[in-house]
């Protein structure tokens, strides 16, 4: 008994040995979200899992300052008042950044991140993602009706085998995907542990199969984004940390570093790993309200932002239609809101946000450790963009 104890022993000694970093990834991501290091890992997230620098722009683009805003005020949603300072201690704010007619009116932070420290951005970073995309179809690299396994044949077989381009951007791919962050085997879920164990997200995207037919239903699935950097690293024969420092992190004047998180084969985490400082993720939010111009850079064509920021669609359309599972529009990779359909954003679960009002010329950008998100889901969102609109308000009537 002693021999067959010593023997198990070694062999769990030895499985432990090969397999420790495996194992200290994927407890860190099955306690990510703990309320007690929520706050600490979405500041640290290079600490956590292996990642690729962007530096900071060689011509940084410097605001303008003149922070007068005072932020008070209410709002209201569905029949319930907010004091807005309460609301952003509530959903555990750190950082909000207020920046009307290209002047930075307020800034602030919290929870001990500092102006100059990266936060992961969770699913805006799909927003950046689409922003290449749109570079290079420019470039006439490829067209939105081709489809994906044209360049990606590995993906035949898949749901993604002859989806279009197109369609992943406007997540009308058909495949199926549960989204729920609050279902320990969803498919959102099941990616996260996949990624933690060192699996390619190449060969996640390959176990997804249809649900429905492509192009007729907006159903948001984060793997439709992935796909998409899968697709455009191929025919680029570049990283989409390459692209982004040569099309976004230089032109766009970003002020400090940032980095992707990689899977094992070195492939960026483009559906929401992203991590960059408050004021670089508005810059993005600047870039499209500004129709595809910044820091004295063309970056991207005005019909591009307009396509992006525009449902195309019946079944992309805010409001409860039987075509979407989403109440807030969608375009490539931006949110339209419901409510305000004049404004577009991007959006991260934990409630990170780039909210754009172009008619207002205003950006608001939110970055959160919301440690409640798992239980009030979605409807986060859905408040966030009556809080930005009530700001958005105030700010005009009292300039």
């Amino acid at each position: 008994m002693k021999k067959w104890f010593k023997f198990l022993s070694i062999i769990l000694i030895i499985f432990l040995a090969f397999n420790i970093t495996k194992i200290k990834r994927l407890h860190k991501t099955i306690c990510l979200f703990d309320e007690d290091q929520i706050v600490q890992n979405f500041q640290n997230m290079e600490t956590l899992y292996p990642s690729t620098k962007l530096s900071k722009s060689t011509n940084p683009l410097k605001l303008i300052e003149n922070k007068t805003y005072k932020l008070n005020g209410q709002f209201t949603f569905k029949n319930h008042t907010y004091d807005i300072n309460q609301y952003l201690e509530d959903t555990r704010t750190e950082g909000l950044l207020i920046i009307h007619r290209d002047t930075i009116i307020y800034e602030n932070y919290w929870n001990d991140l500092k102006q100059n420290e990266n936060h992961i951005s969770w699913s805006m970073a799909k927003s950046f993602m689409g922003t290449l995309i749109g570079i290079y179809f420019e470039k006439g690299l490829f067209k939105l009706d081709e489809t994906v396994t044209k360049y990606l044949p590995s993906l035949n077989g898949s749901g993604y085998e002859d989806v279009t381009i197109k369609n992943l951007l406007e997540m009308s791919s058909g495949v199926r995907f549960d989204e729920d962050y609050g279902a320990f085997n969803s498919d959102i879920n099941r990616f996260g542990r996949a990624f933690a164990l060192g699996s390619s997200l190449e060969a996640f995207a390959k176990t997804l199969t249809k649900e429905k037919e492509q192009g007729q239903f907006n159903h948001y699935v984060s793997i439709d984004t992935q796909v998409l950097g899968l697709l455009l690293s191929e025919i680029t024969g570049k990283s989409i940390t390459e692209l982004t420092q040569e099309h976004i992190w230089e032109p766009l004047g970003m002020e400090h570093d940032g980095y992707w998180l990689v899977d094992n084969e070195n492939m960026e985490v483009v559906l929401g790993g992203l991590n960059a400082s408050l004021r670089d993720f508005a810059k993005l939010g600047l870039l499209y309200k500004n129709y595809g111009k910044l820091n004295n850079h063309h970056v991207i064509d005005s019909n591009w932002v307009a396509d992006a920021t525009t449902p195309s669609a019946p079944h992309l359309m805010p409001g409860e239609i039987p075509f979407s599972s989403n109440i807030h529009g969608y375009g490539y990779q931006w949110w339209i809101p419901q409510n305000n359909t004049t404004c577009f954003a991007m959006g991260g679960i934990y409630n990170q946000y780039v909210y754009v009002d172009p008619v207002h010329d205003v950006v608001i950008t939110k970055l959160s450790a919301n440690h409640k998100f798992k239980k009030e889901g979605t409807i986060t969102k859905d408040i966030h963009f009556v809080m930005f609109d009530e700001i958005i308000k105030n700010i005009v009537n009292n300039r």
